[in-house]
């Protein structure tokens, strides 16, 4: 397996706190939140979709409102209710199918919709603390000019599943946390911290004092088998267009390739940040 990571003399990650100078202002303070798609008459977001409004509940965010079509009657619906008797201020509403449809904004809503405080970005050391917390090498996944919301949420679908401890975007050129980003990670949002950040670049070269090695996704690469994968390493996926900036890829330790044999030359974002977030999973596993 292939590993030159070890020859710049990077500063291996500690559990006890962290290596690097808080003298920056930018790298740990997230960028100003733009917020998620956001109901015009309260200012509030809007949840969509059974599993988003669901893992809303059981996360313990506070819902203002919630919004039931008529006649839903089912189990996942059923749970929801019960759910929501659990909020004492919450504001139920059965409404018909033609209300949620001009409520919606994915056009989505599988008969529910809630109304909820916007999605908050987290810093950068919060994503740290929360590999200190669990007493793990940090995981994080940064993505570079993401600009669908269905990749992003798909991505931080697979950021949960996976283990890793946070997600980092960029301010500019990039999506941010909306509602259709919400329910498309089916949930995870709730669990997974999410920053964003003004400069992807500095993040990186800060998190490079915390013992991170950084790998990109690039069909220039290495076959991601022959990497060294292990140990604190924060994976880099490039927009769906343009992959990985000139800049950010220079910054990177290492390129993995995913090996294909197919007729097309790419994968789509969320499914290449799959394929390469599970090969740092599956060697994770191999040094326990």
């Amino acid at each position: 397996m292939k590993d030159d990571r070890y020859k710049g003399g990077q500063k291996p990650f500690t559990s006890g706190g962290p290596a690097a100078s808080r003298k920056d202002p930018d790298w740990f303070q997230p960028a100003a939140d733009a917020g998620a798609a956001e109901d015009a008459e309260t200012g509030l977001t809007i949840v969509e979709g059974r599993n988003a409004v669901l893992e809303a509940f059981r996360s313990g965010k506070t819902i203002d409102r919630l919004y039931v079509q008529e006649g839903c009657k089912d189990g996942p619906v059923q749970t929801i209710l019960r759910e929501a008797k659990k909020q004492q201020d919450l504001i139920l509403n059965f409404v018909s199918k033609e209300r949620l449809d001009q409520l919606s904004s994915t056009g989505h809503h599988q008969g529910v919709i809630a109304r909820t405080a916007a999605y908050g970005y987290a810093t950068v050391e919060d994503i740290l603390e929360n590999a200190r917390r669990k007493g793990e090498p940090p995981f994080v996944i940064l993505l570079d000019g993401i600009e669908d919301p269905h990749n992003l949420g798909a991505i931080i679908r697979t950021a949960n599943q996976a283990g890793a401890h946070g997600v980092i975007i960029p301010r500019r050129r990039a999506v941010g946390l909306t509602a259709t980003v919400a329910k498309t990670s089916a949930g995870a949002l709730n669990y997974t911290p999410v920053a964003r950040v003004t400069n992807l670049t500095a993040t990186i070269e800060q998190l490079k004092k915390e013992g991170l090695w950084f790998v990109c996704a690039d069909m220039a690469g290495d076959v991601m088998y022959q990497l060294n994968l292990t140990g604190p390493i924060g994976l880099v996926v490039g927009g769906e267009g343009d992959g990985v900036s000139k800049l950010v890829k220079e910054n990177c330790d290492m390129a993995a390739r995913i090996p294909m044999k197919g007729d097309i030359d790419s994968l789509n974002a969320s499914v290449a940040a799959g394929v390469l977030a599970y090969e740092i999973v599956r060697q994770r596993l191999q040094v326990k």
